[in-house]
């Protein structure tokens, strides 16, 4: 336990379409100011914190772009967003006083660090914000495997997934009235019902590496100091 959090490590991912705020798509200054702030109350506990970024607020600006465009192509360009949004909500944090270093699977040395697993922890021991861009630096893998990976590789305690609603739910919540939240789910909980939390892959890696996923509200403000604490709602998946 560190301070009042019972995590020393976390990886935390957030969805690119959380930095759009209220806009069609790009970036959200003070959207990702907010993020920033709230990712520095959960530094300031002691807290080692590891971020992977989706690039769906950008790439949702290029869809037509890729449309007709095979499938390597296009993952390509989704990867490339995601180092976007990492050197966004790298300034953000910069602007909060916070030390904070992208590492990209991609390497583009120019821009940020190459990704190496020992860099990473190296940051991290040393307390810096490592947010981690271009995912798995593969195409065919999402950005929740890239976030189940970085958190495995990184011995991190617990993986935050940062939505849109506070929780899983049987059905998507902003349709269905009646959809059940879940506090607590066991991975077969996610396969059998058939829950669209993550992909198969990520599901496996965390499974595997016994990586305990919270599921919350980002846009919620305070709900990521909240689940950090084990406070506020969020849906706990573990096998625990």
């Amino acid at each position: 336990m560190v301070g009042d959090a019972p995590y020393k490590r976390i990886l935390l991912k957030v969805s690119g379409e959380v930095l759009m705020g209220d806009r069609d798509y790009g970036v959200d200054a003070n959207t990702a100011r907010r993020i920033a702030v709230e990712i520095g109350e959960v530094a300031d506990l002691g807290v080692e914190i590891g971020l992977v970024i989706g690039g769906g607020n950008i790439f949702r600006g290029l869809s037509a772009a890729a449309k007709g465009m095979d499938r390597t192509s296009a993952d390509y360009m989704g990867m490339l967003a995601t180092v976007m949004n990492a050197l966004a909500l790298q300034s953000a944090l910069h602007a909060e006083g916070r030390n904070a270093r992208v590492l990209s699977a991609i390497p583009m040395p120019t821009v940020c660090e190459p990704y190496t697993c020992p860099r990473a922890i190296g940051h991290l021991n040393k307390k810096r914000i490592v947010i981690f861009a271009a995912g798995t630096g593969n195409p065919f893998f999402t950005t929740d495997t890239a976030a189940a990976l970085r958190a495995a590789e990184t011995g991190s305690d617990v993986m935050l997934k940062g939505t849109s609603v506070d929780g899983v739910y049987s059905a998507d919540p902003k349709t269905s009235a009646d959809a059940k939240r879940y506090d607590r789910l066991n991975y077969q909980d996610l396969l059998v019902k058939n829950l669209k939390v993550m992909d198969t892959a990520a599901i496996t890696l965390t499974r595997d590496n016994a990586i305990p996923v919270i599921v919350f509200s980002i846009r919620t403000p305070g709900a990521l100091l909240a689940a950090v604490k084990g406070q506020g709602r969020f849906t706990v998946i573990s096998d625990d």
